[in-house]
């Protein structure tokens, strides 16, 4: 009762204070007027304006405090729900005395929509306690925000059935309104069901007590764009102009999102420097965006002045830029290129392991001629069981080791390769034959020939003048086999090389 009393008081105050303001003072006893000075009227002017600042302040607080309460009490409520969520009698008998007490007091519906947002994390049991206090027929009439919480939480529970049986019972109780068709709309959205989404918002138009709302076109901007639907969502965008709704940071960072998702690097730029000159301003979240963008586009300075902004937000919340960016900085040669991705590599946990990663990571080491870093990523491959299916990947893999006369380290990495289920290619042996041959190591060579028939390689062209070129550097010690040799490649119609 102190607190109905001091908020009275309050009011009452402020309402003294502009009807003095405005010039309307009843003298308390009649005398004659009398001519105030200038001077002395634009003082007392001022010290109004002094004092209605005072109590302005004293307005906000109270607003504040009173806030605070709501959450304090509701909170306690909550921890009391939750504790005897399993104990049915407990349970209904604390909605049924405490709750009611509660949500009593405030008649607008604040303490169950802010028991519905603590209870967010357990959806089930917000939709229980929203359950029970619908069908408590005797208590105040439920107010359109409490359906637009409950139908909110539905959907997020993926019962849109159910987030529709709660907007017709609004729509029965007349207490249908912008925010419950916003509510359905995102049930909807939430679940994938973007026409039905949009059909609702053609019944919102069709609403003549309903006008749709920046949340409205916000949604609708957000479903176009991550169906690529690019003229439709911005169809929505000049529609919010005839109903003379403005952009706000939401629809501005939906469409950037939009953009990015159909790879319209320009129009997405587009968006992004009419935020910075005009009167909403790109946040985090805008900022974010645009560095998925600019990695998706190579762009890599701009990329980076991005990085430079919110560099320290992603490190501890956004490992997927990361890789986004590690991933740009793969597919084009760029100055300093592995450096800068090694340095990212370091921000990723190592309980975060992405093949699709670990095999970029085998390429752009090899195509630097990195033998090292290149063994090092392979191995890490072989652990996760990461295989590589590109027969490009593993040329290049290859040329790395024939640039760095690796042979003994290609061997086994042919073996390995070969034994986990990666693309062996005819490339690979190849390549170990004449690096053999070329090291006179002829008994490893013809190794490397049992290997082939393993994989069902047979001799190609390319093997015979590979066999044909170790056999006559030492004709005396394998003459039958260079014999042998010249035989097959007559048989196949090869040109004896000359």
């Amino acid at each position: 009762m102190k607190r109905v009393f001091r908020i009275y008081d309050i009011g009452a105050a402020k309402s003294e204070l502009l009807h003095s303001h405005r010039g309307i003072v009843t003298p308390k006893c009649p005398t004659n007027p009398t001519r105030i000075p200038t001077a002395t009227r634009s003082l007392s002017s001022k010290a109004m304006s002094d004092l209605y600042g005072q109590f302005a302040d004293k307005w906000t607080y109270a607003e504040v405090r009173a806030k605070e309460e709501l959450i304090e009490k509701v909170s306690l409520f909550r921890d009391e729900l939750m504790k005897n969520v399993k104990d049915e009698y407990t349970f209904e008998n604390l909605l049924e005395v405490e709750g009611s007490n509660l949500f009593k007091m405030y008649s607008d519906g604040a303490a169950l929509i802010e028991l519905l947002r603590l209870l967010e994390s357990s959806p089930h049991l917000a939709i229980k306690v929203f359950d029970w206090r619908r069908k408590k027929d005797k208590m105040r009439p439920m107010s359109t925000e409490e359906y637009a919480k409950g139908i909110k939480i539905a959907g997020r529970m993926k019962n849109v059935e159910l987030a529709v049986e709660f907007f017709m019972e609004a729509t029965n109780k007349r207490v249908k309104t912008t925010s419950t068709y916003n509510a359905l709309m995102g049930a909807y959205m939430c679940n994938g069901l973007s026409e039905k989404c949009h059909s609702v918002y053609c019944d919102l138009k069709q609403d003549t007590n309903c006008c749709p709302t920046s949340v409205t076109f916000n949604m609708l901007i957000s479903i176009f764009g991550h169906r690529v639907l690019v003229d439709q969502m911005e169809a929505v965008f000049q529609e919010m102009k005839y109903y003379n709704i403005a952009p706000n940071i939401t629809t501005y960072n939906n469409m950037i999102a939009g953009y990015l998702t159909a790879w319209m690097w320009d129009s997405m730029e587009s968006i992004y420097r009419m935020m910075e000159t005009g009167p909403v301003r790109p946040n985090i979240n805008t900022h974010l965006l645009m560095l998925r963008g600019y990695a998706h586009s190579c762009n890599f300075k701009k990329m980076e002045e991005i990085y430079n902004m919110v560099g320290p937000h992603i490190h501890e919340n956004h490992t997927t830029l990361i890789r986004a960016m590690i991933c740009a900085y793969c597919k084009i040669p760029y100055r300093n290129r592995v450096k800068r991705i090694e340095e990212l590599i370091r921000l990723i946990p190592e309980n975060e392991y992405r093949p699709w990663l670990n095999v970029l990571l085998i390429r752009v080491y090899a195509e630097e001629d990195m033998l090292d870093q290149m063994d090092k990523s392979i191995n890490e491959a072989f652990e996760h069981n990461t295989s590589v299916n590109t027969v490009r990947i593993m040329r290049t893999i290859l040329s790395t080791y024939i640039r760095n006369n690796a042979v003994d380290k290609l061997a086994r990495f042919v073996t390995h390769a070969g034994d986990s289920g990666w693309r062996i290619c005819r490339s690979l042996y190849h390549g170990l034959l004449w690096m053999f041959a070329s090291q006179k190591r002829i008994e490893e060579m013809e190794q490397v020939l049992v290997e082939m028939e393993r994989f069902n390689y047979g001799w190609s062209k390319r093997t015979f003048y590979i066999l044909y070129k170790a056999y006559s550097e030492h004709e005396e010690e394998y003459r039958h086999k260079l014999y042998r040799v010249l035989g097959l490649m007559c048989k196949h119609g090869y040109d004896i090389p000359l």
